[in-house]
């Protein structure tokens, strides 16, 4: 499947109907809400709930540790 593929404005993700980004490099569609991937097969996307593979994706991203670390001194902390 291409990038510029009429299909991908309509494809959804079966579980929350949400739009899925095209990952080419893998051959799959990804969910970035739920963390799933679903397979493309032979230029077909599998979009059974069953198809999709869940990610494992790190807890905290580098880019909210950074923040909290740059808070001024003297604010209180939140956590």
């Amino acid at each position: 499947m291409k990038p510029d593929n009429p299909l991908l404005k309509i494809l959804a993700c079966p579980l929350d109907k949400g739009p899925l980004i095209l990952d080419e490099t893998g051959g799959a569609l990804y969910n970035p809400r739920l963390h799933r991937r679903y397979p493309i097969i032979d230029g077909i996307p599998q979009l059974l709930p069953s198809s999709g593979e869940p990610l494992v994706e790190p807890a905290v991203e580098p880019a909210v540790e950074q923040e909290h670390d740059a808070l001024p001194a003297g604010l209180p902390d939140s956590a």
